[in-house]
């Protein structure tokens, strides 16, 4: 019954935001009281778990947000992002730019939090959308999307892909030696799916993207920026270069045992997000000037105020699911006894992954959740961990969907409706999933001594 609570109010949060055009923070409230009262939570804890949720939420992602959104519209203001467009454009063909921006993202990127990698992302990916079409921010979405989700799951050491390995002790090495093959193929390979698909009719621009009024400023102000008063490519990068190289910094610092609380405060995301902020700021109030740059900020804290709630809300959401006891509930459904064949192994892990992400919301959740329900049997299957491993990876990126807070950043900050963001975002982490699949039981073939 929790499970059936939990899909009636998934799908019913669905119907209430694109059937009825309800608010997505009135229905995803509305969501959170039925799941949790139906399952038994009670008022008390109804309300504790919808609070918490988003505060949690909150302390971890808030100041990425705000720093985020800021560093966007002051770079946007004095004309950054037309300037790395420009010049994107000149280096690679228009119709490979989704391409390449998958790519990137599933392979250098997944030292950084899918967060901040979204913040930083969607300001290049709108402004780059007018070189493809009309379905250019679509198809760009999509490759964002994907990329960022391969890369997570997939590719050491993101988060998802570290927790894996932790939980099934499997040496990094060997899952980055078959994640950075599988990560990066399975990005390629989603965005060229996507591409046919909205080749086919997929997207209706007047319905699935929706455009704020704080990000239409901000691009109109980039594009008033005459192209000699903007900065240069170099100064234009540094912002969100040197954010990503502090935060990989820190990464690969602990990933190899040479952290320390300096290099902590330096590769945490926050401080780099801030660094790059201050340098925007700076970067501002010499190319554009004081009272520009204030109108850029102003600009910016409407856009934040609108994301940190909806992604609060979301939040909520995902902690009321945690609260209802499904994880544990999935965990008791599933033994495994020796014999079971390959495929059915490598199939059992994805569907669990699968089943607990479209429950729960989040990927590394889903993940770790999946893991720790396989590890204590993981020995006894006829498979090495490392292709159950990459099988749970698969299965958690499947359908990322409402009840995901990373789903209604991304929808804002790309600006899409509600179904756009189901077109793209669910869309290309489902057949990605899906695309994933056959090549961890390709893996599977391999022989590991």
């Amino acid at each position: 019954m929790v499970a059936l609570h939990t899909a009636i109010a998934i799908v019913a949060i669905i119907l209430l935001i694109i059937r009825f055009k309800v608010d997505p923070i009135v229905a995803l409230i509305l969501g959170c009281f039925y799941l949790s009262l139906a399952s038994g939570v009670g008022f008390e804890g109804t309300v504790e778990a919808i609070t918490l949720g988003f505060g949690d939420i909150m302390a971890k992602i808030g100041l990425l947000i705000g720093f985020g959104v800021l560093l966007g519209a002051l770079l946007y203001k004095m004309g950054a992002f037309t300037t790395m467009v420009a010049a994107l454009v000149r280096v690679i063909a228009p119709n490979r730019l989704p391409y390449a921006l998958a790519i990137a993202l599933s392979t250098i990127a997944p030292s950084i939090y899918v967060d901040v990698q979204v913040v930083l992302a969607a300001p290049v990916a709108r402004s780059s959308s007018k070189f493809l079409g009309p379905n250019g921010l679509a198809w760009l979405a999509g490759a964002l999307g994907i990329g960022i989700f391969a890369g997570y799951v997939f590719v050491v050491p993101g988060l998802s892909a570290i927790s894996i390995a932790g939980l099934l002790q499997i040496q990094l090495g060997t899952y980055l030696l078959f994640g950075i093959v599988i990560g990066p193929l399975t990005a390629v390979l989603t965005v060229w799916i996507f591409r046919r698909m909205l080749n086919r009719g997929w997207w209706k621009t007047d319905k699935d993207e929706e455009q704020s009024e704080a990000l239409a400023e901000e691009e109109a102000a980039g594009a008033e920026v005459p192209a000699d008063q903007r900065p240069n490519l170099l100064l234009s990068l540094a912002p969100i270069v040197l954010p990503l190289l502090m935060i990989a910094f820190g990464a690969f610092a602990e990933l190899f045992g040479f952290s320390n609380s300096l290099i902590g405060f330096i590769g945490n995301a926050n401080v780099a997000l801030f660094v790059g902020l201050l340098m925007a700021f700076v970067m501002a109030r010499r190319f554009v000037g004081a009272e520009r740059s204030q109108e850029a900020f102003t600009d910016g804290l409407h856009t934040t105020g609108e994301i940190l709630l909806v992604t609060g809300v979301g939040g909520s959401l995902g902690a009321v699911i945690e609260q209802t006891g499904l994880a544990d509930l999935l965990g008791g459904l599933f033994t495994v006894g020796e014999g079971v064949p390959v495929v059915v192994s490598i199939l059992l892990a994805w569907f669990i992954a699968a089943l607990l992400h479209l429950a729960i919301g989040s990927v590394s959740v889903a993940a770790i959740t999946a893991g720790g329900i396989l590890a204590p049997i993981v020995g006894s299957l006829p498979v090495p961990p490392v292709v159950i491993g990459l099988a749970v990876a698969s299965g958690a990126m499947f359908a990322l969907q409402v009840n995901s807070n990373f789903f209604w950043m991304f929808k804002a900050l790309l600006g899409l409706t509600t179904q756009g963001a189901l077109k793209t975002m669910t869309t290309v982490t489902s057949i990605g999933s899906l695309v994933s699949l056959p090549l961890v039981m390709l893996a599977a073939l391999i022989p590991l001594g």
